[in-house]
């Protein structure tokens, strides 16, 4: 039900609102005698909209201040870290040296989104073999480039960066 965490339903669901109150002006006006109809579409329109909160806050989401880094391997920036809510691990690289600021991004795995902290913690693990297709960023304030797979998954389909490892600016991240 990952359709119910994007903002359609909500969507939908107002124009479906606007379309039930211009059918109540219409009414209104031209003395149609839809009340019956428009009333039980009210009714409908009300128990979907509590019907999609509740599912939504049925949705477990658990939003991690930091990312644990399990292992630096390679020069050139290849970091590999693993997820707090989940377990699945990822691995970023990046084109300049070092991480100075946070970064803020979606796990490849399960989505949730977490922050990577600019010294984070060392913790043993074991990296899995199968990796998936990487996807690529460019920051455009700095030109920092971030590439970001899965470790042992396929990755997530809206994996998103929203600050750079670099500069820090937010909302600079492009998916090439």
């Amino acid at each position: 039900m990952r359709w119910i965490k994007t903002r359609w339903p909500f969507i939908i669901l107002i124009i479906l609102s606007i379309l039930v109150v211009f059918l109540s002006i219409v009414d209104i006006i031209f003395d149609k005698s839809w009340t019956n109809f428009i009333l039980i579409s009210y009714a409908i329109l009300i128990i979907f909209f509590f019907i999609m909160i509740f599912l939504r806050s049925q949705e477990t989401y658990i939003v991690k201040t930091t990312v644990e880094e399990f292992e630096k391997t390679l020069t050139g920036g290849l970091y590999h870290f693993k997820c707090p809510s989940c377990n699945g691990i990822f691995a970023i690289k990046k084109s300049k040296s070092n991480n100075k600021k946070p970064v803020k991004m979606t796990c490849p795995d399960c989505g949730i989104i977490g922050t990577i902290p600019s010294s984070p913690a060392s913790v043993e693990d074991e990296i899995p073999e199968k990796k998936s297709i990487g996807v690529n960023f460019r920051c455009s304030n700095c030109g920092e480039g971030v590439t970001i797979w899965a470790e042992g998954t396929e990755l997530y389909s809206d994996v998103d960066v929203y600050s750079c490892p670099f500069c820090g600016k937010q909302k600079t991240m492009n998916r090439l």
